[in-house]
């Protein structure tokens, strides 16, 4: 018997696991492949949308490493939820709850096939932390793939991404933009297969993930498209069974100290604030005390160093061309900004990793320490009578410190969307939008539809936007998600009226209403949360078991 089939000979060795062998001979599998180690190949593959579309190919290549190395793969399939697809409509709804589906997914077939090892295949924004979840949990010898970012488009002479297009229909609507532009924009956008190209969500999670040193080190910015990714999907085969040979398992990397350092990378790059529920939810899967404080703690002495869109110049494709986030690493140890002693699924520390990074001479992608684009980093986080549990600000992209104004309050993402794109919001207003957290939606959807048309509209550097929603990886702007205790929860969110004074304040991490604490309880007597219109089904009981996002709205 093989002695790396640690798991799999439960299945597969014995007489009385006749039953179990005839299924496996009736897939074409061999004895010789029986009795080698079984390692599960968890795809993310989908017809819908990009970002997933290639890793069939890319499956293919796993397999045929993991062969070379003795091993015998098996593929299977997730669920995925298209971001870009879904944006703005109900179905964004499910995108969040798909994070949990996917890891118990990967969770099942895992356990209910007794697989050795696994690798996970991952794309749009959802399938990368939820296959690090289930590889967490599982603790088998395993690796995350990313497929890679999409190529940027071209329109009117300039690069352009999924972004653009969103904040061409704000534009559009402000009468900015023709319909005859807005078209040819949206047909040039998205030239291929890959994830969002910006330091959106995808390439966030990527980047904090090889930085965390379980996905294998070169691999998050090669674009999807590169013929390079076929030879690193090979490895990556090899690389599992590498793994399981020495035993490396996802708890010795997936560590505190790891999670810090995927924490300053989101950081220094301008990352988006979704790395703060995804990250949240890999500690608790890892069973890792990370807190949602450690966040601004990082990122208040990591300085801003990529130049990357949303608030920035270039996309994923310029990252990689500089050295890719190997640069990120370098830059990071060069600052003393990481534990080098972390252990990535290859064996190296990120300290050897980063030694060994190269850089592109003349780049301007990522800033040397001496001349960062802000001594801080992308993201911090607020208190304050609106959000005792703490909320989340990106102040990528513009240099505003502090906002007061009036409320303008809706209960969902629809209405603000309408005033937006009607010219109803004024300056000075903080737009409101509630019920949207992870119970409230349920499902906290994103809100670039909104932020998007904020920004085409011409108004983002006079408006402030605060939600128990979240928002896409692309916004930018002086906005405040993940509000909690969510307003669905009973939060202070639900005891806003039109015409508060709502106050943001960058240097005290602040957020409050200018009201006491007397008159939020006077205004909750009598409160009840909206009826929600799922009554049944996955969302239903999404909403009856998630916690509050500010510990990474998971479910228990």
């Amino acid at each position: 018997m093989n002695e790396l089939k640690r798991e799999s000979k439960r299945v597969t060795q014995r007489p009385d696991r006749a039953g179990s062998r005839a299924m496996f001979h009736a897939v074409g599998l061999t004895d010789a492949q029986i009795d080698s180690p079984l390692v599960g190949i968890a795809n993310t593959w989908t017809e819908i949308g990009p970002c997933n579309f290639h890793l069939r190919r890319l499956a293919e290549k796993v397999k045929q490493g993991v062969r070379a190395a003795g091993g015998t793969p098996l593929e299977f399939n997730t669920i995925v939820v298209s971001d870009g697809i879904s944006m703005g409509t109900e179905g964004m709804k499910a995108s969040l709850i798909s994070r949990e589906v996917i890891a118990d997914s990967i969770e099942l077939v895992a356990r209910g096939h007794s697989l050795d090892a696994l690798v996970a295949l991952s794309g749009c924004d959802k399938t990368i932390p939820g296959s690090v979840m289930a590889l967490s949990r599982l603790n088998l010898p395993s690796v995350m793939l990313y497929g890679g970012a999409i190529a940027p488009g071209r329109f009117q002479g300039r690069d352009v991404t999924i972004q653009d297009v969103f904040e061409g229909v704000g534009a559009h609507a402000a009468g900015r933009m023709t319909e005859q532009e807005l078209i040819q924009l949206e047909r040039s956008a998205c030239p291929a297969a890959g994830a969002c190209g910006g330091q959106f969500t995808a390439n966030t999670m990527a980047t904090a993930f090889e930085i965390m040193g379980i996905s294998p080190a070169g691999s998050a910015s090669t674009p999807a498209m590169d013929p390079r990714k076929d030879e690193i999907a090979f490895q990556t085969g090899k690389l599992v069974m590498q793994a399981l040979e020495n035993d490396i398992r996802p708890r010795q990397i997936v560590t505190k100290e790891a999670l810090e350092n995927a924490v300053a990378s989101v950081a220094m790059t301008g990352g988006s604030t979704n790395a703060v529920l995804h990250l949240l939810a890999v500690a608790r899967e890892a069973e890792v005390d990370l807190r949602i404080e450690d966040f601004d703690r990082i990122s208040s002495r990591t300085p801003l160093l990529c130049d990357l869109k949303p608030g920035g110049r270039y996309v994923a494709n310029d990252l990689f061309r500089a050295g890719g986030v190997g640069l990120v690493a370098k830059r990071l140890l060069e600052g003393g900004f990481i534990h080098p002693n972390a252990l990535s699924i290859t064996g190296q520390t990120i300290a050897e990793i980063a030694e060994s990074a190269s850089e592109t001479e003349g780049q301007d992608v990522v800033l040397p320490l001496s001349d960062p684009i802000k001594p801080t980093g992308g993201i911090l986080i607020l208190k304050g009578n609106l959000a005792p549990e703490g909320c989340v600000l990106k102040i990528v992209g513009h240099d505003r410190k502090r906002h007061e104004g009036p409320a303008r309050v809706f209960n969902n993402e629809e209405d603000a969307f309408a005033a937006v794109q009607s010219g109803s919001i004024q300056k000075g207003d903080v737009v409101v939008i509630r019920y949207e957290g992870p119970k409230g939606g349920p499902g906290m959807r994103e809100m670039l539809a909104v932020t998007a048309a904020v920004v085409g509209a011409g108004v983002s550097d006079e408006v402030a936007l605060i939600t128990d929603g979240r928002f896409s990886g692309a916004t930018y702007g002086f906005t405040v998600g993940h509000i909690a205790p969510e307003a669905a929860a009973g939060g202070p969110l639900a005891a806003v009226q039109d015409g508060d004074i709502i106050t943001l304040d960058v240097d005290s991490r602040s957020l409050n209403v200018q009201l006491t604490d007397d008159d939020i309880e006077a205004r909750m007597q009598n409160w009840n949360p909206p009826a929600s219109k799922y009554a049944t089904g996955a969302l239903a009981k999404y909403a009856r078991l998630v916690s509050s996002a500010s510990k990474g709205a998971v479910t228990s």
